[in-house]
C-alpha cells in the first residue's frame, strides 16, 4: 500500500512537471516591435494581426502538445515558461487585382523562470492563395500570421535558439 502511495506521488509529480514544462504563456496581442515601419494603412486596416497570432499559437500549440495561456501582461523574470513575441514588420504590396504580396516578420525570446532559453525569427509570404483576387489585404496577412502560429508552436515544442521560422 505504501509502495503504491509513492509510485501515484512520484507520478503525478512527474506529470504535474511535464505539464509545466509544455506550457507557455504570451500576450493575448502580440505588439509591433518598438521600431517597426509598418505603413500606417496596415497599422490602421488590420487592427487583428496581433490577437490572430495569439489565437493561432494557442491553437497550434493544442495540437503539437503545447499549452498556450494568454496574459494581459507579460512577466518574463516571473516563474514558468514565457514567450516574449513582437511582430517586427507587415508589408502588404499589391492587391486582389494585380496580386498579393504580402508578408510578416516575427521575433521571438523564450524565458524559463527568468532565463533566457532561446530566440527566433520568423517570416511568412503570401499572394493569398486560392481565390486571392477575392481576398482582401488584411485577410492575407491573416494567412501570414495563421501559418506563424503554426511555426511558433512547432518551435515551442523543441525550441532551437537563433533559429528562423518559416520563408
Amino acid at each position: 500500500m505504501k509502495l503504491q502511495k509513492s509510485l501515484i506521488i512520484t507520478l503525478l509529480f512527474l506529470a504535474s512537471t511535464w505539464a509545466q514544462a509544455n506550457s507557455v504563456t504570451l500576450l493575448s496581442e502580440i505588439p509591433y516591435a518598438e521600431d517597426a515601419k509598418i505603413r500606417a494603412n496596415v497599422r490602421r486596416e488590420c487592427v487583428n494581426l496581433g490577437t490572430k497570432l495569439a489565437k493561432f499559437t494557442q491553437k497550434f500549440g493544442k495540437k503539437y502538445g503545447v499549452d498556450v495561456q494568454h496574459t494581459d501582461n507579460l512577466d518574463t523574470t516571473g516563474d514558468g515558461r514565457v514567450l516574449e513575441l513582437v511582430i517586427t514588420n507587415a508589408v502588404s504590396r499589391g492587391n486582389a487585382f494585380m496580386g498579393h504580396r504580402k508578408y510578416v516578420d516575427i521575433a521571438g525570446t523564450l524565458w524559463e523562470n527568468g532565463n533566457k532559453v532561446a530566440s527566433f525569427t520568423g517570416t511568412r509570404i503570401s499572394g493569398g492563395g486560392v481565390f486571392a483576387g477575392y481576398k482582401g489585404s488584411c485577410s492575407v496577412l491573416g494567412r501570414c500570421v495563421k501559418t506563424l502560429g503554426k511555426d511558433i508552436a512547432r518551435w515551442l515544442k523543441d525550441p532551437i535558439d537563433d533559429a528562423h521560422l518559416g520563408d
